[in-house]
């Protein structure tokens, strides 16, 4: 047996999970060096929600983080999620503007894509892996794991070889929910492993307490890569703690060769941290605890506090128990997709939906219809097509790849924003959060030049239209 890899997710879905990605720069940058010393597979840097965050949250720049982090680590390969066809946004985007995407991502700084689809359905993978195969990066193609009437080993194994061959250098285990149990993983893990010839990587959460006991099974069914997190922003919603794996599998056969006392620098250094987020707030103390309820209701930690901010914000949060008993049949309706970004926010908004009005689909949100309709691909499962009618009315359903149906859009996108491009990213920051992304670039202008945006504009001769 090879020794276990292993990719450190504290820079990325460590503090997404605990503290709603509200980790700043400035808090990573004085401790990596040392990360980049430990001997860590990967570190997760970048992507998911980080993106949209940094600028919406934390006035910066998601592209100035990525340059800072690689600048500091010279050794250790860089990670980030990607939501295919999705990139790191909400929608569809077309062809065009991912490929762009890849390739600055990787020109900026990133080795490893795990690139995923939130209902598995690989057409919504070709660009993003084409693209990162062309720019000489790591095809991490993940799979998202659920439970269900269609999601046995076989649906999984069928997968991973559609996948290995589309060109994926390795493939992922991606239990967001934390939904894997040790004998479970075991058993998948081993018929990956005889199905493919690529590594497997496992990524799980925390969230019902059996996370470390499912990694020690993929560990023993022959798993290549476990992801994990430093204690200090480990458990909860987060992942299994770094140090107890390192020290649970030394001078054994799977021994990751990591130093313990030289990863104790880095538990050091993230636990003050963890007390500053737990007095601002930011980390609540709910997301700490095991939630075994997560086994029924397969709800991911970030949906959960989505569905009580919603609940909150109507003035009725007493309904979270009847909101939660509703996810999983609006799941069902919808072909029982994997409740992942950005499908675990369409069923769980219309489940907030359904229970608030006291009738099912009385009204139906934009992004359900267009989950039914098929705007985000084919779900695992066929929708009863009296319900498709119910939802759609006499619109067509989408039977092809959505992305065919897109035209270009990187041209026009530039062509709207001259007077804010300070830098080529800039296009993709706008294309996928277009009012954040101009209310950071507003913030960019005053920083610099220390006056507001338009008068900034107007100095350098340039008129808004």
């Amino acid at each position: 047996m090879a020794k276990i890899k292993i990719t450190e997710t504290v820079l990325r879905d460590s503090h997404q999970s605990l503290i709603a990605t509200r980790m700043t720069t400035a808090d990573m940058l004085p401790i990596l060096e040392t990360m980049d010393k430990v001997g860590y597979y990967s570190l997760e840097a970048w992507g998911g929600a980080t993106f949209d965050a940094c600028m919406r949250f934390l006035n910066e720049d998601p592209w100035e983080r990525l340059r800072a982090i690689r600048e500091r680590v010279k050794n250790t390969k860089l990670q980030m999620l990607f939501r295919g066809q999705n990139i790191l946004g909400y929608r569809h985007y077309s062809d065009d503007v991912v490929e762009y995407f890849v390739q600055k991502s990787i020109a900026n700084g990133i080795d490893i894509l795990r690139i995923f689809d939130a209902l598995n359905d690989a057409r919504n993978l070709e660009t993003a892996i084409k693209a990162t195969r062309k720019e000489g990066g790591h095809v991490q193609a993940a799979i998202s794991y659920t439970t269900g009437p269609v999601y046995d080993i076989e649906y999984y194994t069928n997968y991973a070889k559609q996948l290995e061959e589309m060109g994926a250098d390795s493939i992922c285990i991606k239990d967001m929910a934390g939904l894997l149990l040790p004998y479970t993983t075991y058993d998948l893990v081993k018929a990956l492993k005889e199905t493919v010839k690529v590594p497997i990587q496992l990524h799980t959460h925390y969230t019902a307490g059996v996370a470390s006991m499912s990694t020690m099974k993929a560990i023993e069914a022959g798993v290549d890569v476990v992801d994990t997190a430093i204690s200090p922003m480990a458990q909860g919603t987060s992942h299994m703690p770094t140090e107890s794996l390192v020290a649970a599998l030394a001078g054994t056969e799977y021994d990751t060769g990591i130093d313990l006392t030289e990863l104790n620098e880095i538990t050091k250094y993230f636990t003050p941290l963890r007390e500053k987020y737990l007095a601002s707030g930011l980390m609540d103390p709910k997301v700490m605890k095991v939630n075994v309820n997560a086994l029924i209701n397969q709800v991911p930690g970030g949906m959960l506090s989505n569905l009580v901010s919603q609940l909150k914000q109507a003035g009725k949060s007493d309904l979270l128990d009847a909101v939660l008993e509703e996810v999983p049949r609006v799941r069902a309706d919808a072909g029982y997709p994997p409740l992942v970004t950005p499908s675990s926010q369409i069923v769980g908004t219309q489940a907030v939906f359904n229970v608030l009005n006291g009738e099912r689909y009385k009204m139906v949100t934009k992004e359900f219809r267009g989950l039914v309709r098929g705007d985000y691909g084919k779900t695992p499962v066929a929708m009863d097509p009296e319900f498709v009618k119910k939802i759609i009315g006499d619109a067509e359903q989408i039977t092809c790849r959505p992305a065919d149906l897109l035209k270009p859009e990187l041209d026009e996108l530039r062509a709207k924003i001259p007077q804010y491009m300070e830098q080529d990213e800039d296009v993709l920051s706008y294309a996928l959060f277009e009012q954040v992304a101009l209310k950071f670039f507003e913030y960019r202008k005053q920083q610099k030049y220390g006056i507001d945006a338009t008068a900034a504009d107007a100095a350098n001769g340039i008129h808004s239209i």
